[in-house]
């Protein structure tokens, strides 16, 4: 079975094509700069590359291009989208209505994109992208939505409700959400995997670690609580968004700078954190090189983030009762052993105690960091939002067959 996997964003569109009797990825690329001119990069298993300037005015031009590609010239992997029994597409909000993987229908695609007040900058791109795959499919052919949100359904009221006004929760479904899901529920699983234990005995922090960053309590396979709340805004400090922040700040801030909700919005979203703080970049990397060399906005920036990740952890295990296991993910996580041992360091108190050897050097591998004799293992494990979508998606059309 060839399922195909799509990630769409506000002005991209990213894909996979997997071969699931191996699991293995046939070919992957990227429809970029959509509305704004036009890209795609495609690369295939063997090598084979198609790397050009297109012209996509909206996203159905772009899922045109990537059938293209995929089906004729040089870079093709298969000779027709008919091989193609599935699609699955990454859909970043399903609110309340959308607790588990769904088959999509029209009536789906509607109710994601009425969901974009929600999630404005992806809700609707997913909707525009699931019209524009159902355009040029084979007849027939079913698109599955795995949803970011899902995985924190599980979410006890205690822990996603906000201490306003109940009619704020009733009538504009304000209250914690939670994302990065996906992320969190394949690492989470391929940490039980690899400690070669049961999800439903193990108490997990999860610490997915990028230009967007959230830390997530799972015990016994189900997230109870997770520091990104409404939006992504909200918890640690991250690339450009301030993470979690006093609301009077806010609106004291708004009025000190005559700034609109819409322009305050875009100063917590894409003027903060890392970039805000250092004065510098939105990348970790560039933050890192610019705290070796004395910088000390830049090193601030990266003592706050490490502080908050401890904090989490910690309340985590509070509300726990116990912690087995602390994983790192993402592309921070994956690939900044400085970062992982900031953390780790002084955490004796839990359990946690780093095995310095093991944490060098490693990027992007599963790889158990802690010692011997901590009681609480520290692993790192690379996602794969993809392969998780792909599972999901192969599982739910053979049940409907």
């Amino acid at each position: 079975m060839k399922i195909l996997v799509i990630n769409a964003g506000s002005s991209s569109l990213k894909y996979q094509l997997l071969d699931m009797t191996d699991e293995s990825v046939i070919a992957k690329g990227n429809c970029d700069r959509i509305g704004i001119g036009g890209h795609i990069k495609h690369t295939t298993f063997n090598g084979k590359t198609v790397d050009m300037d297109c012209e996509f005015p909206t996203h159905t031009e772009a899922f045109e291009k990537l059938v293209e590609v995929l089906t004729t010239g040089d870079a093709a992997v298969i000779s027709s989208m008919s091989e193609i029994a599935a699609v699955g597409h990454r859909v970043v909000h399903g609110g309340e209505k959308f607790g588990a993987t769904t088959i999509v229908d029209d009536d789906v695609i509607q109710a994601i994109d009425d969901l974009s007040e929600l999630a404005p900058v992806h809700n609707h791109p997913h909707a525009l992208a699931l019209r524009a795959c159902k355009n040029v499919l084979a007849p027939g052919t079913p698109q599955v939505a795995v949803f970011d949100t899902a995985f924190h359904s599980t979410m006890p009221e205690k822990a996603y409700m906000y201490g306003m006004p109940y009619e704020a929760y009733e009538k504009y479904h304000v209250r914690k959400y939670g994302f990065h899901g996906t992320s969190h529920r394949f690492v989470s699983q391929a940490l039980a995997d690899a400690m070669g234990k049961d999800i439903k005995d193990l108490k997990i922090v999860s610490c997915h670690l990028g230009n967007g960053s959230s830390i997530t309590a799972v015990e016994g396979g189900k997230s109870v609580d997770t520091s990104m709340g409404f939006t992504p805004l909200d918890g640690v400090i991250m690339g450009t968004r301030s993470g979690c922040v006093d609301p009077s700040a806010v609106t004291y801030l708004e009025n000190k700078m005559s700034l609109s909700p819409s322009e305050m919005s875009d100063y917590l979203n894409k003027k903060s954190g890392f970039l805000g703080i250092s004065g510098i970049s939105s990348d970790n990397r560039d933050i890192s090189v610019a705290a070796e060399h004395g910088d000390k906005k830049a090193k601030l920036a990266g003592e706050m983030l490490r502080y908050e990740i401890k904090k989490y952890i910690g309340s985590y295990a509070a509300i726990m009762n116990g912690l087995d296991a602390v994983l790192f993910t993402g592309g921070i996580g994956e690939n900044s052993d400085d970062l992982r041992a900031d953390v780790c360091n002084n955490m004796e108190v839990l359990g946690i105690k780093l095995d310095e050897k093991a944490n060098a050097g490693l990027h992007g591998k599963l790889a158990k960091i802690s010692a011997p004799d901590s009681k609480v293992q520290v692993w790192v494990v690379p996602t794969n939002e993809e392969l998780l979508i792909a599972r999901d998606t192969k599982e739910i059309v053979e049940k409907n067959k």
